[in-house]
C-alpha cells in the first residue's frame, strides 16, 4: 500500500497536530455534481451504481478533482447490509428506498442471517479495493456503515419515515424481538466494517440518522449500547497505522459525552450543537467533525465564509476539529458554493494551529 500524501484527516481523528483544519463533506459525492448525474444513468439505477466497483470508484473521485478535500468516502448506501440480508431493497422516484420484505414480527428476526461481507456484500468490498488503487495514496479512504438502531428503523418501517411508529411499537411492546434484531445488525456492522478495513478504508465512521428521535434512556439501551458493542469489535489498526472510529448521531447533542466514552476517536456534531458546546462536553477526550448547516450553501459566498470564520471560532484553537457540514450535502446546492465553503476552511483555519 502506497504511502499517504496527505494524511491530514487522519492526525486531526486522533487529535495530533495539523497546520489547518482538514474538510471533507457528508455526501460529497452525489447528485450535486453534474457529473455524478452522468455517471449515475449510465448505472441505470442507484443501487446498480453501487454495486459496480469501476462506477463507485469514478463517482467517489469526481468530488477530490473538483475540489481539494482532505478524504475520500466511499460510495454506497448504509442499507446494504439489510438488502443483503434479503430484504429486497429497491428505491421509488421520489420516495426514497423501500423494502418488499419488512421485518415485523420475531419470527422474521429469527430467519435473518449475518451477511458474509466477502460474499453477500463482495461488491462492496471491490469497491473499497478499487477505490483504494485509484487514489495512489493522495488522502485517507472512509468507510461506513448505518447504525444498528438506524438499520432496523428502515427494516421493520419498510422503508423512510416520519413518525418511527412501526418501530417504536416493537420496541416498547416487544422489546425482545428489537433486541435480538439490534444484535444481529451490531454483529452484521462490525463485521462489515472490519472487512472494509481489510479491503483498504483507512478510518470507518457510523451513521445513526436516527438515533435522535428516540428519548435518553431509549437512545442509551437500544442505539448507544449496540454501538458501542461494534466499537469494541473493531479492528483499530492496519496498514502500521491506527484505524480512527467516528460515531455520528443525528441531533445527538445531549448524548456527546455518553458517546465519547464509547472509546470512539471522534464525534461527529450537527448544526444544533454549538462546537465550543460539544468540545467542553467531551473535554477533549475525542475529535469532533462538523458541524455547518448544509442549508448555509445555498447562501452566498461571502455569507459562506462568514459562517465558517464563526464555526472555527467557536471550536477555537487546538486540534481534533474536522471541518464538515452537519449533515449530508443538499443535491440542489451549486458546486460553486461547496468550492466557496472548502476555500475558505483552507484560508481561515491555518490560524488557529500555531
Amino acid at each position: 500500500m502506497s504511502t499517504l500524501q496527505n494524511d491530514l484527516y487522519l492526525r486531526a481523528l486522533l487529535r495530533e497536530p495539523t497546520e489547518r483544519t482538514p474538510i471533507w463533506m457528508m455526501r460529497q459525492a452525489g447528485r450535486y455534481l453534474p457529473e455524478y448525474r452522468a455517471v449515475r444513468q449510465q448505472a441505470g439505477d442507484f443501487m446498480a451504481l453501487c454495486k459496480n466497483a469501476e462506477l463507485a470508484c469514478e463517482v467517489t473521485l469526481q468530488p477530490l478533482r473538483r475540489f481539494p478535500l482532505d478524504a475520500a468516502i466511499l460510495f454506497s448506501d448504509i442499507l446494504t447490509i439489510p438488502d443483503a440480508m434479503g430484504l429486497g431493497l429497491y428505491f421509488e422516484a421520489g420516495e426514497g428506498p423501500k423494502f418488499e420484505r419488512p421485518v415485523r414480527d420475531i419470527k422474521a428476526i429469527e430467519k435473518l442471517g449475518v451477511p458474509d461481507p466477502e460474499q453477500e456484500l463482495g461488491y462492496v468490498m471491490n469497491a473499497v479495493r478499487t477505490i483504494r488503487h485509484e487514489l495512489h495514496g493522495k488522502v485517507p479512504l472512509i468507510g461506513f456503515s448505518g447504525s444498528p438502531w438506524t438499520l432496523a428503523t428502515y427494516m421493520v418501517e419498510g422503508g423512510s419515515t416520519k413518525n418511527f411508529s412501526l418501530v417504536k411499537k416493537m420496541m416498547f411492546a416487544e422489546p425482545q424481538a428489537m433486541h435480538l434484531l439490534l444484535d444481529k445488525l451490531a454483529q452484521s456492522v462490525t463485521s462489515y466494517l472490519n472487512a472494509q478495513i481489510a479491503a483498504g478504508a483507512q478510518a470507518v465512521m457510523i451513521f445513526d440518522t436516527w438515533g435522535g428521535v428516540l428519548s435518553p434512556r431509549d437512545y442509551r439501551e437500544f442505539s448507544l449500547r449496540y454501538m458501542q458493542q461494534i466499537v469494541d469489535g473493531l479492528t483499530r489498526e492496519a496498514d502500521g497505522r491506527r484505524v480512527p472510529v467516528t460515531l455520528f448521531t443525528k441531533n445527538g447533542g445531549a448524548w456527546l459525552a455518553d458517546m465519547a466514552a464509547t472509546g470512539v476517536d471522534a464525534l461527529g456534531v450537527d448544526w444544533t450543537t454549538d462546537l465550543a458546546d460539544a468540545r467542553s462536553r467531551v473535554e477533549d477526550k475525542v475529535a469532533l467533525q462538523g458541524n455547518m448547516d448544509p442549508s448555509m450553501l445555498y447562501a452566498s459566498p461571502q455569507r459562506i465564509e462568514e459562517e465558517v470564520a464563526t464555526i472555527l471560532a467557536s471550536y477555537g484553537h487546538g486540534h481534533g476539529h474536522i471541518f464538515n457540514l452537519g449533515h449530508g450535502i443538499h443535491p440542489e446546492v451549486d458546486p460553486e458554493h461547496a468550492g466557496a465553503f472548502i476555500e475558505a476552511v483552507h484560508k481561515l483555519s491555518p490560524a488557529y494551529h500555531r
